[in-house]
Parts: C-alpha cells; sequence; structure tokens
C-alpha cells in the first residue's frame, strides 16, 4: 500500500454524508465487538459464518436472513456470528486481516468511501459475478458498479441511496406553488421567490460543513470529483457553475439561509426545520428516518418528489452513501458464504426485507411497485402513499459516483475551506475557492 493510502487509511477525516447513510459511529482503537450475536444457534449441524458490521441496525436484518435461509434451507443451515464494531475499528482490522491473510470473517459490511481502500492491487475479497449478473437488469446497476473492479462485483449493496426532493406542502401551498410543477432548477428559485413573498419560510439552506448537496447537484450533470480512471476533477466548469448556484441562493436571490448548525443532521437544522423554517430540501431517501425521527411535527406535511433537473430532460436524481457487503478470501466455505450473500441481498425478498426492516430504498427496483412494498408504514404514514412512484421515475437517472481513497480529502477540503471561503464569508470566488482546493488535493494525492 502507498504511504499516501496507508494515512489515508489510518487518519483520513470521513465526511458527514458518508457517516449519515450508514448510520455507524464513529471510532477507533482495539477492544471487542461493542455488539455479538450467534444467529441461528439453535439449528443442528449449521455451518459457522463470521460476519463484521459497524452498523448495528444491520444486525437486524441479516437475523432476517438468517431465520429466512434456514428455513428455506433445512439441509444447509447456517449459524450467524455477528458482530459490530466501532467504524473505524472495524474497517481499519478488516484492511490489516485482509493484508496479513489471517483474522478476516467470512462476511463483511465496508461503507463506500472505504471501499477504495479495499480495490487495492488483487482484492481480497471474492467475485459475485455468478450471483450478480443474472439479476442485474432488475437493478440499479450504479449501485454495483461502485464496488467493482475490472468486470468483478465484490460489494453487494444495501441501499440506493437516490437523492429527492422533501417539500413541506403546508408552506407550498400557502405560498401558491404547485409541487408538480417544479421541472427544473429555475423552476425551483422561482418558486423559492413565492415562499419568500407569501409566507414567513425560506425555500431552502444551504449547507457549511457538508458536500452532499453540492455532490448530488453535481453528479445530476455527469459531474463529480474524480473522473471513472480516478483522476481528480474538483475544479471544473460545471462545478464552479453549481457551487455559483448555492451561493446565488443565500445572496442573490435571496431564497435560501445557510443551513443551521452547518449540515443537515445537526440539532439546529432538526428544530429550524420542524418549526417550518424551509419548505424544500435535497436529501437522499435515507434521510426519511431523520424526519421520523427528529421533526415529528412534519408528519403529514412533507411530500418526496424528484429532484429539480438542471434542463428539461436531465437527471433527476443521484445516488449518495452506501454500505457494500463482501465474502472474504478467507472463508472456509466460500460457496455457502457467497450463496448465502446472494439470498440476503439479491433476491426479491431480500430488497423488499431492506425497506420494512431497515427503512431503505432498495436497490432492486423490480419490487418497488409489489403490494410487499405497498403494505402500510410509518413511512407513508408520515410522507404519503407515493414514495416509491417517485423511484420508479427516476431508476433510471442515478449516476454512479466515483470514490477514491482520496474522497475523504475532498469531503475535509470542501467542507472546511471552500464552503467557508466561498459561502460563509465571500471572500473567493466558486473559481478560486474550487481551484486552490484541486491545487491542495492533489498535492496530498503525492
Amino acid at each position: 500500500m502507498k504511504k499516501s493510502s496507508l494515512l489515508i487509511l489510518v487518519f483520513g477525516i470521513l465526511s458527514t454524508l458518508l457517516m449519515a447513510c450508514s448510520g455507524g459511529a464513529s471510532g477507533s482503537g482495539e477492544g471487542e465487538a461493542s455488539e455479538s450475536q450467534v444467529i441461528g444457534s439453535d439449528e443442528e449441524n449449521a455451518t459457522e459464518l463470521k460476519y463484521w458490521t459497524f452498523v448495528e441496525l444491520h444486525m437486524d436484518f441479516f437475523k432476517d436472513a438468517v431465520e429466512r435461509w434456514n428455513k428455506k434451507y433445512p439441509d444447509r443451515p447456517i449459524k450467524l456470528v455477528a458482530e459490530t464494531y466501532p467504524y473505524d475499528q472495524m474497517h481499519n482490522n478488516l484492511l490489516l486481516a485482509l493484508q496479513s491473510g489471517t483474522g478476516a470473517p467470512d462476511i463483511a459490511d465496508i461503507e463506500i468511501s472505504r471501499f477504495p481502500n479495499y480495490l487495492q492491487g488483487e482484492p481480497q475479497m471474492l467475485p459475485m459475478n455468478e450471483h450478480v449478473e443474472p439479476v442485474k437488469d432488475k437493478f440499479v446497476s450504479s449501485r454495483f458498479e461502485i464496488y467493482a473492479k475490472e468486470g468483478n462485483y465484490y460489494g453487494m449493496p444495501t441501499h440506493v441511496g437516490a437523492s429527492v426532493m422533501y417539500y413541506n406542502t403546508e408552506i407550498m401551498e400557502k405560498a401558491g406553488v404547485d409541487i408538480d410543477s417544479i421541472k427544473t432548477w429555475e423552476d425551483f428559485n422561482e418558486a423559492g421567490k413565492k415562499v419568500v413573498e407569501n409566507t414567513d419560510a425560506v425555500m431552502t439552506t444551504v449547507d457549511t460543513g457538508d458536500y452532499i448537496n453540492l455532490w448530488s447537484m453535481i453528479s445530476q450533470q455527469g459531474s463529480d470529483f474524480f473522473n471513472k480512471e480516478g483522476e481528480l476533477t474538483v475544479y471544473n466548469e460545471t462545478n464552479v457553475k453549481t457551487l455559483q448556484f448555492l451561493q446565488d441562493q443565500v445572496y442573490k436571490s435571496k431564497i435560501a439561509e445557510l443551513t443551521p448548525g452547518g449540515e443537515k443532521h445537526a440539532e439546529e437544522f432538526y428544530a429550524f426545520m420542524n418549526d417550518g423554517g424551509a419548505a424544500a430540501i435535497t436529501m437522499p431517501m435515507w434521510y426519511m428516518g431523520r424526519f421520523l425521527d427528529y421533526m415529528p411535527d412534519l408528519k403529514g406535511k412533507m411530500a418526496i418528489r424528484p429532484m429539480p433537473a438542471w434542463e428539461e430532460g436531465g437527471n433527476r436524481s443521484a445516488g449518495m452513501g452506501g454500505t457494500g457487503t463482501v465474502v472474504t478470501n478467507q472463508t472456509e466455505h466460500p460457496e455457502l458464504a457467497k450463496e448465502f450473500l446472494a439470498f440476503a441481498k439479491l433476491t426479491k425478498e431480500a430488497n423488499i426485507q431492506l425497506w420494512k426492516v431497515l427503512g431503505f430504498d432498495p436497490p432492486r427496483w423490480d419490487v418497488w411497485d409489489s403490494e410487499a412494498i405497498k403494505e402500510d408504514n410509518k413511512y407513508y404514514q408520515y410522507f404519503g402513499d407515493n414514495i416509491f412512484d417517485t423511484l420508479l421515475d427516476v431508476k433510471d437517472e442515478i449516476n454512479a459516483v466515483n470514490i477514491t481513497q482520496y474522497t475523504p480529502d475532498v469531503a475535509t477540503e470542501i467542507n472546511t475551506n471552500v464552503f467557508n471561503s466561498v459561502i460563509r464569508q465571500q471572500t473567493q470566488t466558486p473559481e478560486e475557492a474550487l481551484k486552490q482546493a484541486q491545487e491542495t488535493i492533489k498535492s496530498s494525492m503525492k
């Protein structure tokens, strides 16, 4: 491993986006798992598989998967030893175990920002092609590409992470705006003027501590912070234009305020939004849970729609965040481990359970209009019954993002220096700030 990659592994600062979607607590150091469960322990002659994760909630999903597997395949029962570790500890220990050739589990979750570290050189994970290729056309395919190398698919996705627009219909109706009339970002800004003129709210907020919204907006346009070859592209025309657009929303059209607390996972923002402070925000589908947990007063008032396009016919979504589950090459039961992982992540029933158990937008789109998905639950009660209608509408408009081992550097530079100088202080133009960021990040990649 290159020295720079090792430093990033140990000391890299993870972006708020990537931590938020994983739901895991950041931590580091040695020690035992923070939680351990033996699932399927009452099965006789069961084959033991070890599973590592950094998200406690994923335990519930795999518990369900083991129970379904053992019921369907009583002649091949599984006993899953599932262990949850702090985020940094799990990823660091897993990488060291794979590099040393000993100590790795059979199956492991790997968060999207860390995945490139496991793809360097010859991946120490087993390709899942024989299970992915027969069903790939039923999935949002970009979710496989982010965990792939040279045509081999290693990570099985946990959700789409489709970015959508969350509208406060009470505010929008008071402003005299039909949310379904908003097709482009120009329409969005015009609607924002009506919101500001006719209500006590702003149209939206602009983050100064989390680059998720900037990232989703440039991804819509086919841009990114790295190209497919891993070359740094922070400073380009599309990214400059998009950052300028966000600055203008705050200081020119004045339809937006700076996000209270800097990002949409801050207590200050939850209180602001819950009190009707903004009419709309862009976040991935996995953010639904934040509304339920921290903004209860908005129940029945929020509606989910596609993101506005930059031009008619343009993309109206972007895939943000994710976790890929892998089978390591140290497993003593490679075929069983791969078959179980495919059963747990790739089947129709598995994708339905991703929604039912975790509340995630399942990457297999052919379940989105199934009766099982449509069954009433707390998300429909909060947001209405057309959540998956929106997803079906944008399923072919979700680009794959390009993640490298230097993505944490990009997150740090944008969340601190770029946003501070462009959005907070206005001491640099978007062009000046992104050009400087490109040079700073590039120097750290040497």
